[in-house]
């Protein structure tokens, strides 16, 4: 078991190691995506919220993941292009993984057991499943797709003004 968030490394879309550590000090947002799903939309308001906060410490990281309906089919590659494409994504997009199950990726394992917030269950239920992480690297808070957006940035903003 990692230590910290920041000793996580992950794959980045082209496949190369990405460690966490560099995000130290910021505020993440990590969500699962997946471009064929009902909330696919979502990637425009992580867009405006990583142009608004990234200045202030914000860090948008996205995870495409096709465990729900097989609604992430594509690579890696036709992904990144999709987000670019559809919603001017600037915000990272690595590659897929798996966020439940016996080949569930190092970062959302630990997301899970590393929660400070109580649920009722661990899985993660669906796409767009939002973590929300502070600048000490704890992570605080689970979001389900259909929280309200305004819900989410106000705890965003939050969070940022506690530095």
């Amino acid at each position: 078991m990692k230590k910290t968030i920041y000793d996580i490394e992950v794959q980045n879309a082209q496949g190369h190691l990405h460690n966490l550590e560099a995000y130290q000090g910021k505020v993440l947002l990590i969500v699962n995506v997946a471009s064929r799903c009902g909330f696919t939309k979502q990637y425009a308001t992580l867009e405006q919220w990583y142009r608004k906060y990234q200045a202030k410490g914000l860090e948008v990281l996205a995870f495409p993941c096709n465990q729900f309906a097989k609604q992430e089919p594509d690579s890696n590659e036709q992904i990144q292009s999709f987000a670019k494409s559809c919603f001017a994504t600037s915000f990272p997009i690595f590659a897929k993984v798996e966020v439940n199950g016996k080949h569930q990726s190092p970062l959302y394992r630990y997301l899970q057991t590393h929660l400070k917030q109580k649920l009722w269950f661990k899985n993660i239920p669906w796409n767009f499943t939002k973590y929300l992480v502070n600048q000490k690297g704890e992570v605080l808070y689970r979001f389900w797709p259909i929280v309200p957006s305004w819900y989410l940035e106000k705890k965003i903003q939050q969070l940022l003004t506690v530095s």
